[in-house]
């Protein structure tokens, strides 16, 4: 598929550009899409919860009373998880949430989830540009007149670029990554996705497999 490249100004330049079948246009799959995101929402997580179990809280092991005759139920130490101020069972520990996904299944999903967007006509391409000095004013004036300032849009560089990303790193909605580092949740996250023309052929060959 082509698309019409735009300038800073939101014209029409002339040039086109073209977006991979073997990419863009492939039926989307939704499953491989679930696990690459699940995947990444989990390698998020920090993993550092922590309970106290009986044997790591601070208190005497004294039997509070005796064994039999009180008509009660048997009681050891201050400690037991059914007293208050006891530890728990099975408590939450420290532990890892990562897990392993194919090459191939992350490469399917990244690639569903530009088809979607293509499919959506969520995709702009912009020539590319840059800044003299970092300024978010500038660039909210670019999105302004690209008809995206109201969206939640990431912009695609094809390599990295300090000024651009300084730009935009005080706006909430707004996400600047470059092609190598495109991930599933990040491209379905965004409302709009904002190609700079020369992250289209990274793209193409990074993806083709």
């Amino acid at each position: 598929m082509e698309l019409s490249v735009l300038n800073i100004k939101g014209e029409d330049t002339g040039r086109k550009v073209t977006l991979s079948d073997a990419i863009f246009g492939i039926e989307p799959n939704d499953h491989a899409i679930y696990l690459d995101v699940k995947q990444y929402l989990a390698n998020q997580r920090q993993g550092t919860h922590k309970s106290k179990e009986r044997s790591e809280i601070s208190g005497s092991t004294r039997k509070l009373i005796r064994q039999k005759g009180g008509g009660g139920a048997r009681r050891g130490d201050i400690k037991s998880p059914v007293l208050v101020g006891g530890g728990r069972v099975f408590g939450p520990r420290p532990r890892s949430y990562e897990f392993k996904l194919n090459k191939k299944v992350k490469s399917l999903a990244r690639k569903s989830a530009l088809a979607y967007k293509a499919k959506a006509d969520s995709i702009i391409i912009v020539e590319d540009f840059s800044f003299e000095a970092p300024k978010t004013k500038s660039f909210i004036a670019i999105t302004e007149k690209l008809n995206v300032a109201d969206k939640k849009l990431l912009l695609v560089l094809a390599e990295k670029n300090n000024f651009v990303y300084l730009a935009t790193r005080n706006l909430k909605r707004t996400g600047v990554v470059i092609a190598s580092e495109l991930n599933t949740y990040g491209i379905l996250n965004a409302s709009s996705l904002v190609l700079m023309e020369s992250s289209v052929e990274v793209i193409n060959e990074l993806f083709k497999a």
